[in-house]
């Protein structure tokens, strides 16, 4: 069977592997898609090469706009399917999955199941001399590389699908950026991807994954805002761990909160009159000094003005010890 005639096979089957993730965790709000972009995506028209690229610089300009929706990349690779590019439908394919992992609707099984899948549709369906079926296999075994860590294979394998007119912030050119800066843990050799990897972040900046490479290679303050994206994400733990390791406190960093962590949970506690959500804090208000405790004790001295609240911080600072019961007299003491 040649391949010429799998119209849209890549698309169907990852969306056969998400329906298992079907209730699951709705992403943020913010990644939803604005109702005047998503038409003139979703309706591509002709498929002439020229209209074909006009959508796909679209989608492009739209990612860079902070616009990612789920499914986008689900169109971006059946137009890319259509166009004959095979390895690039493959990456547009995983691009999606691995959103959906990053916002915890899809799970690291799925996300093997899915290549394993794509897999057996090139091996099994195509002629082994074909072309495209080559670079199918190549962008699909470097995608299951690039999960497992594989960094060498995965750079290996991706780099033999990279066209010369690869835009600078594809996906793909991010997947190589990674492959090279978890290879050079040192740094000596990663100055100008890492310079690359930030000048992205414009189309990256709602992908957990994006934040949470850059936290393990480049910075802390990646990780911050890997958190904040996805508090309860697949990658948020190691990036609490991170931000711990950076402020030299608890060596797992379970109880770190970020800043957007702790003025939400105040708003919610002051919005509801209820001083007790703040417990969620106390575990934070524990841990040797550091940014965020500093952070979370000046914004409860603001709630001193509030009887309640005081009322709160002076009776659990009877009952506290240690760091927290230091922190929580000195708050219930404090005059607004």
């Amino acid at each position: 069977m040649n391949i010429k005639f799998f119209p849209a096979r890549i698309t169907s089957v990852i969306l056969v592997i998400m329906c298992a993730a079907c209730t699951a965790t709705e992403p943020p709000e913010e990644i939803s898609p604005a109702k005047e972009t998503t038409p003139a995506v979703l309706a591509p028209g002709s498929e002439s090469p020229e209209d074909i690229a006009a959508s796909l610089e679209q989608i492009a300009e739209l990612e860079r706009d902070g616009g990612f929706f789920p499914g986008l990349g689900l169109i971006e690779s059946e137009l890319r399917e259509r166009a004959g590019d095979y390895a690039g439908a493959v990456v547009a394919a995983y691009k999606e999955i691995s959103w959906a992992y990053g916002y915890g609707t899809a799970s690291l099984s799925q996300v093997q199941e899915w290549l394993q899948s794509v897999l057996a549709l090139f091996e099994d369906n195509t002629p082994s001399s074909d072309p495209l079926r080559i670079a199918a296999l190549r962008a699909v075994n470097g995608c299951s590389a690039f999960v497992r860590g594989d960094w060498k294979k995965a750079e290996e394998l991706l780099s033999e699908i990279l066209s010369p007119h690869e835009e600078p912030d594809s996906f793909l050119r991010w997947m190589l950026m990674v492959c090279a800066l978890e290879q050079d843990k040192s740094g000596g050799q990663s100055r100008a991807v890492r310079s690359a990897y930030g000048a992205i972040r414009a189309r990256y900046a709602l992908f957990p994954e994006y934040w949470f490479r850059g936290a393990r290679n480049i910075g802390a303050p990646y990780a911050e805002q890997c958190i904040n994206i996805n508090p309860h994400g697949p990658f948020s733990r190691e990036c609490r761990s991170i931000l711990a390791a950076h402020f030299g406190i608890s060596p797992d960093g379970r109880d770190i909160r970020t800043k957007a962590e702790i003025e939400n949970i105040l708003r919610i506690s002051v919005s509801a009159n209820e001083p007790k959500i703040l417990e969620e804090l106390f575990p934070l208000m524990a841990l040797p000094d550091n940014p965020y405790t500093v952070y979370t004790v000046g914004a409860l001295q603001a709630l001193t003005a509030i009887p309640e609240f005081r009322t709160f911080f002076s009776q659990e600072a009877i009952k506290a010890s240690g760091r927290l019961g230091e922190r929580l007299n000195f708050i219930s003491r404090s005059r607004i």
